[in-house]
């Protein structure tokens, strides 16, 4: 009998053990966003906020047996336009070195999924205003531009 080395990629909720690579994920991210810069003290303790609240959001992963290929977080709020809660989904990434494999796509249908299971209103999310690219993949998974724009204050504390 052999044993193969590597896993079918999984999808799964992450865990406080996958930490170090949630953080490194995002610093991939965050060093290719304009908006952001890397900061791994701050990305753990806004990874940590989430896991251990499950009330406040979700972090999906994209997991082989020995490493995280991505993720999606996903934030929980009130809507009053919607009159329910809505999902605010940020942080999409794939490992820079497992892209287009159809990965990022298997993440944004599990959030997806989810929200329909879990009867959220909407899923509303932020992408990088110079990147066709990202904006072409969110669109092909049947997200639309708003009329809306960001706009946000930064509290240096």
């Amino acid at each position: 009998m052999t044993t193969s080395t590597t896993s079918e990629p999984r999808l799964e909720p992450a865990t406080l053990e996958d930490m170090p690579q949630l953080v490194e994920l995002l610093a991939a991210l965050f060093s290719e966003e304009e908006d952001f810069k890397p900061d791994p003290a701050k990305q753990e303790h806004g990874l940590r906020m989430i896991l251990e609240q499950p009330n406040r959001g979700r972090i999906f992963v994209l997991r082989t047996d020995h490493m995280v290929l991505g993720m999606v977080n996903l934030l929980f709020t009130i809507s009053t336009a919607e009159g329910g809660m809505v999902i605010l989904m940020e942080d999409v990434i794939v490992h820079p070195q497992h892209r287009r494999q159809g990965y990022g796509g298997r993440l944004l249908d599990y959030a997806i999924q989810f929200a329909h299971e879990k009867r959220f209103k909407r899923i509303t999310l932020l992408t990088d205003r110079i990147s066709a690219e990202s904006q072409a993949f969110f669109n092909k998974h049947g997200f639309q531009f708003s009329k809306m724009i960001p706009m946000r204050l930064v509290f240096d504390v």
